[in-house]
């Protein structure tokens, strides 16, 4: 079973991803561009058993703004870490806090929202898939 680690930015925190991600992709709304400080954010999905924090526990500040995301960082240094979104039952773990993560996005939601066309080949989702109550409608590069 993959097993792959990641630290927060000073290090104080490191977590622990195991198996494979249920889905990896990118990010378009206002949300995650702001909290992530840049015009997309890369994401890598994981059930709650597969993330771990190993070290630094103590450090794991959380931010919630809406009920459906709470963003951990560590409180030393700032560094982003994850957000669980529990009506999902999943955790975003950011693609660039796990360094050796394969990242291999295979869909791009909140679109609608986009500040940065992409024209990658991958689906373009207005909003999330019907699974997640979104309206899993297709936009067109």
């Amino acid at each position: 079973m993959m097993k792959l680690s990641g630290r927060c930015f000073c290090g104080a925190v490191e977590i622990e991803v195991s198996g494979a991600p249920e889905a990896m992709g990118y990010c378009h709304c206002r949300s995650c561009r702001s909290w992530s400080g840049g015009p997309v954010n890369a994401f890598s999905l994981w059930k709650p058993d597969a993330v771990r924090i190993a070290s630094g526990t103590e450090h794991v500040a959380m931010f919630q703004k809406t009920p459906l995301s709470q963003r951990q960082y560590c409180d030393k240094c700032g560094g982003h870490l994850m957000t669980t979104h529990p009506p999902l039952g999943l955790i975003d773990v950011f693609a660039a806090t796990i360094p050796d993560l394969d990242f291999q996005p295979a869909v791009h939601v909140n679109y609608a929202e986009t500040v940065l066309p992409m024209r990658d080949g991958l689906p373009k989702l207005k909003d999330f898939p019907s699974e997640f109550g979104g309206s899993g409608e297709v936009v067109t590069e």
